[in-house]
């Protein structure tokens, strides 16, 4: 697997996805966003957490008109894998890979805690080492965590079985307890929850690095049958 990661200015989980990603034996290679390319061959496309740009306006708003989200979003549209992990997944909302959008916690305060989640499909590339309705924990860290959708996205995402991950006790108010779901043709995946904080036994649990690992194998898998 060949994943780049993209750095912006602000980014402060650039170098955990690039870990996770390289211990689950993918080649990774850090983006700036000023890049206007991509390097050759990528299969995946990371968007990291952290705050970029200082989450100015709205919270990645700044970063989804980065010049390198110019390549990024023709490289999802073409069919290319993307994962956005919490600023991430705002980045991408706001670049239009993902629909709906990211608020202010309900609460008003920013959260940071092990989250409870269940695996609410196993039918992705990026979820294909869990079972669905599965429980895991992955750490959150957010501000503005609160997905919001109408009930037409919502149905949607529901009968598209989008939905990647939901909240068991909902930390911010998100609609229907969504923590993350993927595009329509299931390859760009955006969650609140960090993954890559729970990639190695040092960080208090491992059911982050399933996702890198079961990801690599869905992509060597794909890569197979496509020869």
């Amino acid at each position: 697997m060949k994943a780049a990661v993209i750095v912006f200015p602000g980014s402060n989980c650039d170098r955990d996805l690039a870990v996770a990603l390289r211990g689950a034996g993918a080649e990774v290679t850090l983006v700036w966003h000023k890049d206007t390319d991509l390097p050759p061959g990528l299969d995946l496309v990371g968007v990291p957490g952290g705050f970029s740009f200082g989450d100015y306006l709205r919270c990645g708003a700044i970063a989804a008109r980065s010049p390198v989200m110019r390549a990024v979003v023709p490289f999802a549209e073409r069919g290319g894998h993307v994962l956005g992990v919490c600023n991430g997944f705002q980045v991408l909302i706001e670049a239009g890979l993902l629909p709906a959008a990211l608020m202010r916690n309900a609460g008003l305060k920013f959260v940071c805690a092990p989250a409870a989640l269940a695996v609410a499909t196993a039918d992705s590339a990026f979820t294909a080492d869990y079972a669905r309705g599965e429980t895991v924990s992955f750490p959150i860290a957010h501000h503005d965590g609160n997905y919001r959708a109408d009930a037409e996205t919502l149905a949607r995402l529901d009968g598209e079985d989008r939905v990647a991950f939901r909240y068991l006790a909902n930390p911010n108010g998100s609609t229907a307890a969504i923590a993350g779901i993927l595009s329509a043709n299931r390859r760009v995946l955006g969650l609140m929850p960090h993954p890559e904080r729970a990639a190695d036994p040092v960080h208090g649990g491992t059911d982050g690095a399933r996702l890198f690992v079961g990801l690599a194998a869905a992509l060597a898998e794909g890569a197979l049958q496509g020869a």
